[in-house]
């Protein structure tokens, strides 16, 4: 058995968590320059908000309906995760993480035990110890326990857990699941199973074998054979490691100076560099890009980047700023505002599967030790408590006019309680 633990409108339960009184209010969380909607309460999705909608069409909505607005607050966002990834570890000997929001349970072993109840108590104690609602679907393959964990978005009385197994119940509930809701069913392959009929779970799953194969591949396959409840989509014990980092922002107006600029992708350089030292990796490649408004028709548009390799794969913010800073200063072109930038760092290896350099060891090993003093430093007294002068003591040039304190990630932003 396999369980998914999916956060009910995860943004939103974060912001709720230290504001209480918007329990039952519409609330929607901003994308990055506060642009667009990026999650929504179940009562802002009652107004008729859709994912994506730009703040300014949905204004009048706003003031109307006194819809609470919230810039993304993305430190907070994954400290929660952190924390209900805890609570789900206490639970299940293995999770698979899917997303910032979502991870499966290994459960296999475990079926002497009352499933049931198990989804209900893990979601009751998610939001005791973290605050955060928890839809708990558990069923024999991952493809039907996501679809058992939507069932207790939409039925209350579930109480959070849904346990799937009975082969009448799961055909019940496939027959009423829309064919575009299945996992692993994408946005191009829905209109063409629509156009043949297929509008359903139920109706793929009673799709023949050789038609799956033939028009959708083995992907397709292992969907079928999964909602059939035979496990085909391996549970990944170890993550995958990262083909990409990326860092980038839409700027809240344009920059014209090349300085500014400089200093702005040197920011994304070193935030790049944290998480790759973070997570054990290094970067063999660093492409910088950088672009216009192609919204601004009154102005030039021009869009570039640049890939820089590395002899030596590296996470050290010294060679990934000064790599980002030449670079930015080689394709800066005068007279252009530039309202996008940002740096992909590519060709990832773990540090402890790359060899270390033969002829500028001793150099290698003290620059190292330079990057996890830094670190230590950081984590001790505070982000940005040291950083690469290269990229200034400004902040990342974007609009966050609605952005919440940072709760339980900055000393300084810790919630005060009056007695």
């Amino acid at each position: 058995m396999f369980a998914l633990a999916d956060c009910n409108n995860f943004f939103v339960s974060c912001e709720r968590v230290f504001r209480p009184e918007l329990e039952g209010r519409p609330v929607i969380v901003l994308s990055r320059n506060d642009g667009c909607a990026i999650a929504r309460s179940n009562e802002a999705k009652a107004l008729g908000i859709k994912m994506g909608d730009p703040l300014f069409k949905i204004q009048d909505i706003v003031r109307r309906h006194n819809v609470a607005l919230f810039s993304s607050n993305m430190s907070l966002y994954a400290d929660f995760s952190r924390r209900v990834r805890a609570v789900l570890r206490s639970y299940a000997p293995q999770i698979e993480v899917y997303s910032i929001d979502e991870a499966f349970l290994d459960l296999r072993g475990m079926e002497n035990l009352d499933l049931d109840a198990l989804g209900k108590e893990l979601s009751h104690k998610c939001r005791r110890l973290t605050g955060i609602p928890l839809s708990v679907g558990i069923a024999p393959t991952k493809t039907l326990a996501k679809i058992a964990s939507k069932l207790c978005k939409h039925y209350p009385k579930l109480r959070g857990g849904c346990f799937m197994h009975r082969p009448e119940d799961i055909e019940k509930v496939l027959r009423k699941t829309p064919i575009e809701d299945v996992w692993g069913i994408g946005r191009r392959t829905t209109p063409r199973l629509k156009a043949i009929g297929v509008t359903t779970a139920f109706d793929f799953r009673n799709l023949s074998q050789e038609w799956i194969y033939k028009h959708m591949g083995i992907t397709g396959l292992r969907t079928w054979r999964e909602l059939h409840g035979i496990a085909s989509i391996e549970f990944e014990h170890i993550a995958q490691p990262k083909q990409s980092i990326c860092n980038s922002r839409s700027f809240a107006t344009e920059i014209y100076d090349c300085k500014e600029l400089m200093e702005q992708v040197a920011i994304f350089a070193s935030m790049t560099a944290e998480k790759l030292r973070d997570e054990q990796l290094l970067c063999g490649e660093l492409t910088i890009f950088m672009a216009t408004n192609r919204f601004r028709h009154d102005e030039p548009q021009q869009y570039t980047n640049t890939v820089v390799p590395f002899a030596t794969p590296t996470n050290s913010s010294l060679h990934l700023t000064r790599a980002a800073r030449e670079t930015v200063a080689e394709l800066f072109t005068e007279g252009y505002g530039y309202k996008r930038a940002g740096v992909i760092a590519t060709q990832i290896t773990p540090m402890s599967a790359t060899p270390m350099p033969m002829f500028d060891a001793e150099s290698y090993g003290q620059h190292a030790r330079l990057m996890s003093a830094i670190d230590n430093i950081n984590r001790t007294l505070g982000h940005n408590t040291i950083v690469v002068a290269s990229q200034g003591m400004n902040r990342v040039k974007s609009h966050s006019e609605y952005r919440s304190p940072r709760y339980t990630t900055v000393w300084d932003e810790i919630p005060i309680v009056k007695i």
